[in-house]
């Protein structure tokens, strides 16, 4: 799939690469720092073919893509000449307007961490392998075999001050490089070695205490944040000639010595409080410290501040273990069990494929933001589901007193690196089967009966009455006074589900829900009464608002937008009024396959979350104006 069009909007809409300061990405969104917030256009961005969502929070703009972000970042990078990681170097914040407090710290800690993520997630999995090896007897923990992976499996912890060296000089705008050098500089052997120095330790004949940086989060976090405006300084009163030599060799003889001194010792003293409190707050209160966790990190995950608390996180796996990995896991789960439970419940074959598309992913890598945006969000009665049984899990966790000894994103795989095993697999369990129950019987949609009755009506896929019962079901409809649409075919053709579409955007749902028809046809039709809303100036596709303010689009072929027009043929012009039925525009199939795209033709409606269900045919093969859709409100 080519993302070069994509890449080229988002940067377009979010004020121009010049408006960029730096660009990371984590699972599933693109995470922008700008100069200036205002100049994104997030109404827009909303209505890209694309985009899942987008918002500004922790002090990032945030741009949800969904699965197929790496490739979207990478061609942001390639194409658009905006920087990953960090951007602009020293102009960063330049014309920014001056942000809250805390938007700028979690703007930070996140644009520090993301980059990360991968490794420590990676590394978080190969130690979870490695325990399964040794509790099977595959390996010893005295084998060489065992001491080369748990090299790669600690590596990236070990070395965690250079690392956050790099990212968190990057995110402020300095040399990464020279802040990895700050953080290596905590773990060079002869400073290591003055733990075991005989005689009293001391830098210009200044105390010195020694402490053991490796691992540690805090330390290096303030180093860095006083070493971007020491470089800030330094780069206003030094000649530029000079400047390439001098600033880094006077920042690292000010501020590594600075570290040791005085930033290193503060920041492992702080990050031991820090951790050590939130540790007696769940060893004293770990049935509420679950409960509020559990039931609460969803809303930090769509707010996306929940990088915020990886810090924390560290800084108690550093310590022996981390209670709030075991905490928070149970509300993974119970999204997870939320995508199950709509698998099991619904007949929809578009929310089938939907549903287990996104399960899948969540139980494997611990990646929920597509069941968050593509069905949490468009169904809010859901939301109570997760947060219950996250919260009912999270307390059972934290009140067994469950912990991680390792990072890694909760999923099925992760499972052996959290202790004790018993009470964290009771908790994501519980949390897994009570979403999973609470949304198999109350539902995600609304009047059940009123699905069954539409289901019974589209059967005969040809809008002709049906049997003795689908009337009698449409009987009842009427008696609950519901209103229901009905939306045509607007070709002919072999009918596809969503997920057979090779563009991501329709295939995951973020478009919004319907079917797809491989014509046979090269017309297409109104589905509805209603205005033609858009017709797009290379005319591959039209949008139509009908009657009942379903917004309907038809997006003839996959990237048929370079055609530029060829091929196509309007017959309507944008606000005309159409009845269903009415010819739209005419295009020449073989023309078209000719030049090596596809026909496959997307007909969805983009706003689902203003009506309680959408129901899709179960005929493999319709005509045009053959009963396609039923829109339930």
């Amino acid at each position: 799939m080519k993302y070069e069009e994509l890449a080229h909007e988002i940067v377009k809409l979010v004020g121009g690469r010049e408006n960029v300061n730096g660009l990371v990405h984590c699972a599933t969104r693109l995470r922008f720092t700008l100069k200036d917030d205002s100049k994104a256009d997030k109404e827009a961005l909303l209505g890209t073919k694309g985009v899942l969502t987008a918002q500004s929070a922790g002090g990032e703009f945030q741009v949800v893509i969904g699965p197929h972000v790496s490739e979207v970042y990478e061609t942001i990078l390639a194409r658009e000449g905006v920087r990953g990681a960090g951007g602009t170097g020293d102009a960063a914040g330049a014309g920014k307007p001056k942000e809250k407090l805390s938007n700028r710290i979690f703007g930070v800690i996140s644009g520090s961490f993301v980059p990360l993520l991968g490794a420590m997630a990676g590394s978080g999995m190969l130690k979870a392998l490695l325990i399964i090896l040794v509790q099977a007897g595959a390996l010893t923990e005295q084998s060489s075999t065992y001491l080369i992976l748990q090299a790669a499996a600690n590596a990236v912890f070990y070395f965690l001050p250079i690392f956050l060296g790099i990212t968190l000089a990057t995110t402020l705008g300095a040399n990464g490089y020279v802040g990895g050098v700050i953080g290596a500089a905590l773990l060079e052997p002869n400073l290591t070695g003055l733990a075991s120095f005989k005689g009293a330790v001391t830098f210009l004949s200044i105390p010195v205490t020694v402490a053991d940086y490796s691992s540690t989060v805090f330390p290096v976090f303030i180093a860095v944040c006083f070493y971007a405006l020491l470089n800030k300084l330094l780069k206003k009163i030094i000649h530029r000639n000079v400047q390439l030599f001098l600033v880094p060799m006077l920042c690292l003889l000010i501020i590594v010595p600075l570290t040791v001194l005085v930033f290193g010792p503060f920041g492992v003293y702080a990050g031991n409080a820090i951790a050590s409190a939130v540790t007696f707050l769940a060893d004293k209160s770990g049935w509420l410290a679950g409960l509020v966790l559990g039931g609460s990190w969803m809303f930090l995950t769509l707010l996306g501040i929940h990088n915020g608390i990886i810090p924390i996180i560290i800084q108690n796996l550093g310590k022996g273990g981390d209670p709030l990995s075991a905490m928070f896991a149970t509300a993974v789960f119970a999204e997870m069990g939320l995508a199950v439970g709509i698998l099991l419940r619904t007949k929809d074959k578009t929310t089938r494929t939907l549903a287990s598309s996104t399960a899948i992913p969540g139980l494997l890598a611990g990646v929920t933001e597509p069941i968050i945006y593509g069905f949490i969000l468009r169904y809010k009665r859901t939301i109570p589901y997760v947060v219950i049984a996250g919260a009912i899990g999270g307390a059972i966790s934290g009140g067994l007193g469950s912990k991680s000894v390792a990072f890694a994103f909760p999923s099925i795989f992760s499972i052996p690196v959290f202790t004790p095993l018993a009470p964290y697999v009771i908790g994501i369990t519980v949390s897994f089967v009570l979403a999973a129950v609470l949304v198999y019987f109350f539902g995600y949609e609304d009047k059940k009966q009123l699905k069954a009755a539409a289901a019974a009506d589209l059967a005969d896929g040809t809008g002709a009455a049906g049997s003795g019962s689908a009337q009698e079901a449409q009987s009842g409809a009427a008696v609950n006074a519901s209103k229901q649409e009905t939306v045509l075919s607007p070709l002919s053709g072999t009918v596809k589900p969503l997920s057979s579409v090779s563009d991501g955007a329709f295939a995951s749902g973020a478009m919004g829900q319907g079917l797809a028809i491989e014509p046979d046809a090269g017309e297409v039709t109104s589905p509805v009464n209603g205005i033609v809303t858009n017709v797009f100036p290379s005319k591959h596709a039209i949008g139509i608002t009908s009657d009942s303010g379903a917004e309907i689009l038809i997006h003839v072929g996959i990237n048929t937008v370079k055609l530029k027009g060829e091929h196509f043929t309007a017959v309507v012009e944008q606000g005309a009024r159409v009845s269903a039925g009415d010819l739209l525009l005419r295009f020449e199939l073989e023309k078209i396959r000719e030049a090596g795209f596809e026909t496959i033709t997307p007909v969805i409606v983009t706003n689902p979350d203003q009506y309680l269900d959408i129901l899709t045919t179960e005929q493999k093969q319709v005509g045009a104006a053959d009963k396609l859709m039923t829109i339930l409100f």
